[in-house]
C-alpha cells in the first residue's frame, strides 16, 4: 500500500512536465492506458475467475464507472486548486467516504484504532492543505469540489475491488476487471483530448510514465495489499500520497509549503505508525 502511495504521489508533479496536455488528457491517459495494462496482465486470472466475475456485474460496473470518474475529477481538481491542495483534499476525503460505504452497506464497525489513525491522517491533510500553495482559502472552489468527487470515486472502486476479492476473486482478476472496463470507458476521452501527446515528445513521455509507473505498477502493489487490508484502512494508508505530492510540489514545482504543511506531513506519518501497530489479541 505504501509503495503504491509513493508512486501515486509523483503524478501531480509529473503532470506539470506536460504543458500542452490538459488535465482530462492526462487523467484519461494515465488511468485509461494503465487500466488496460492491468487487464492485459491479469488475462489468465480473468479467465480463471470468469464465472465468479459474471456473478457480480453491478459491482464491476459501479467500480469501473468510479475508475473512469476518478482521474478526470482528480487531475482537473489538481489543475484548478494546485498539486498539494488538490491531492490532499481528494485523499483526505477518501477514508471518510470508504468508512461510510462499509458502515452503510457492509455493516462494518469502526474501531478506536481506525478513528485514531484516520483522525491523525485527516488532521494532517487539513494542515497540509492550509500550509501549501497559498492555503485552501485561495483555491478554486470548483477544484476542491472536483477533488472531493475524486475522493468519493476512489473510495467506491476500492470498496468494489475489495468486495470482489471477498467473493473469491483473485486480486489481479478483481483489479483487472474493474480497471480494464474503466480504462475502456476512458478511451473516448483520450481520443478527444489526447492530441498533444502526438505533437510533443515530452508530453508523450509524461503520458507513458503516468500510465506505466504510478497507474500500472502502483495499482499492482495496491491490489496485492488490498487482499488483506480493508478498504477503510487502505484509503488511510494511502494518505502518504499527499505527503509525497506536497514535498515534490514544494521541491520541484515551486509551490509553497510552510510550517503548517510540514506539521501536516508529521501527522500523516504518525497516522501510518498507528496503522502499523500490531493488533492486540483478544
Amino acid at each position: 500500500m505504501l509503495v503504491a502511495a509513493i508512486l501515486w504521489g509523483t503524478t501531480g508533479t509529473a503532470a506539470t512536465f506536460a504543458p500542452h496536455a490538459g488535465p482530462l488528457a492526462i487523467g484519461a491517459a494515465a488511468m485509461g492506458l494503465g487500466g488496460l495494462l492491468q487487464a492485459l496482465i491479469a488475462g489468465p486470472q480473468l479467465r480463471r475467475d470468469r464465472v465468479l466475475l459474471r456473478g457480480h456485474p453491478v459491482l464491476i460496473g459501479v467500480g469501473a464507472l468510479a475508475v473512469a470518474v476518478y482521474p478526470l475529477a482528480f487531475y482537473a481538481g489538481m489543475h484548478l486548486a494546485g498539486v498539494a491542495v488538490g491531492t490532499v483534499v481528494a485523499l483526505a476525503s477518501g477514508p471518510i467516504f470508504a468508512a461510510i460505504l462499509e458502515r452503510a452497506i457492509d455493516r462494518t464497525p469502526l474501531d478506536a484504532r481506525w478513528f485514531a489513525g484516520a483522525g491523525l491522517g485527516i488532521a494532517g491533510t487539513v494542515l497540509l492543505a492550509f500550509g501549501g500553495h497559498g492555503g485552501a482559502g485561495g483555491s478554486s472552489m470548483l477544484g476542491v469540489a472536483l477533488a472531493l468527487l475524486a475522493g468519493l470515486a476512489y473510495a467506491v472502486y476500492t470498496w468494489a475491488a475489495r468486495r470482489l476479492m471477498a467473493a473469491g476473486c483473485g486480486s489481479r482478476s478483481a483489479m483487472g476487471a474493474v480497471f480494464g472496463i474503466g480504462g475502456i470507458l476512458l478511451l473516448p476521452v483520450l481520443a478527444a483530448t489526447g492530441g498533444p501527446f502526438l505533437q510533443d515528445p515530452r508530453d508523450l513521455a509524461v503520458g507513458a510514465y503516468m500510465a506505466i509507473v504510478p497507474m500500472f505498477l502502483g495499482y499492482l502493489a495496491f491490489g496485492a495489499g488490498l487482499r488483506t487490508v480493508p478498504a477503510r484502512t487502505a484509503t488511510v494508508l494511502t494518505l502518504a500520497e499527499p505527503a509525497v505530492a506536497a514535498v515534490l510540489a514544494w521541491a520541484v514545482v515551486g509551490e509553497r509549503l510552510g510550517g503548517l504543511g510540514w506539521a501536516g506531513i508529521a501527522l500523516i506519518a504518525l497516522s501510518l505508525v498507528v496503522f502499523s501497530l500490531p493488533r492486540a489479541r483478544s
